[in-house]
């Protein structure tokens, strides 16, 4: 501890950088949820899955943790390429001492600038550039992480949501279906929602729903 502490109050230029080197190292892993949230596929995959719940109107069925370590392991599933470029390129030449910490940072950056501009619409990374006043950028590397990772979080926001719309629908139309044959029968009083659950629910296991949810999910990346 007493060697730890030493560290930052040394004089030393190079014990200085290798102190700054390692407060930037620890706020990149204080960074990791908001990095794992903005910059994979994660946020797509939970929205979607809650939209799934809210139109099942099965309150808190699936828990709440159940959905977040499903999305967890999907982000997992389909980020594991990109994981792995990022471990050989960077991380592993980093743990060899074969580059520096600065070149690591820029090393995996690369994989993870392309999955991000491939799913980000060139009207929201048009906004932030324009926003910022940056020069168009020629390739995907020369756009800023901090213009690329606001516009594919409302990208991935957009197509989040376009999804859950086509969710919804078939699940509207039994509320409709349930709603119009209890007014004509002038069942006023009983909740529409609570007749029609049980047959959501049927139709969503009827026609596998988790399967064609996590089917539509990865052919969207």
């Amino acid at each position: 501890m007493n060697e730890f502490i030493d560290m930052f109050s040394s004089s030393d230029p190079a014990t200085v950088a290798t102190s700054v080197k390692l407060l930037l190292l620890l706020t990149v892993l204080s960074l990791a949820p908001g990095i794992l949230i903005l910059m994979t596929s994660f946020t797509r995959i939970v929205v979607v899955l809650s939209f799934v719940r809210t139109s099942l109107a099965t309150q808190q069925m699936p828990p709440n943790q159940v959905l977040i370590g499903l999305a967890l392991f999907l982000t997992f599933f389909i980020m594991a390429p990109v994981f792995s470029e990022v471990y050989e390129e960077a991380l592993e030449p980093l743990f060899a001492e074969e580059i520096t910490l600065d070149e690591a940072y820029e090393n995996a950056s690369v994989p993870m600038k392309e999955f991000m501009a491939k799913h980000t619409r060139q009207k929201d990374l048009a906004l932030f550039l324009d926003y910022a006043q940056a020069e168009p950028p020629e390739t995907v590397q020369d756009i800023p992480l901090t213009a690329l990772i606001p516009a594919f979080a409302i990208s991935e926001l957009k197509t989040a949501f376009q999804m859950g719309f086509m969710i919804f629908i078939p699940f509207l139309i039994i509320d409709m279906a349930v709603a119009s044959i209890l007014m004509s029968m002038g069942m006023m009083m009983l909740p529409p929602v609570m007749i029609s659950l049980p047959f959501k629910i049927l139709l969503f296991v009827l026609v596998d729903g988790w399967y064609l949810i996590t089917h539509s999910i990865l052919d969207s990346f």
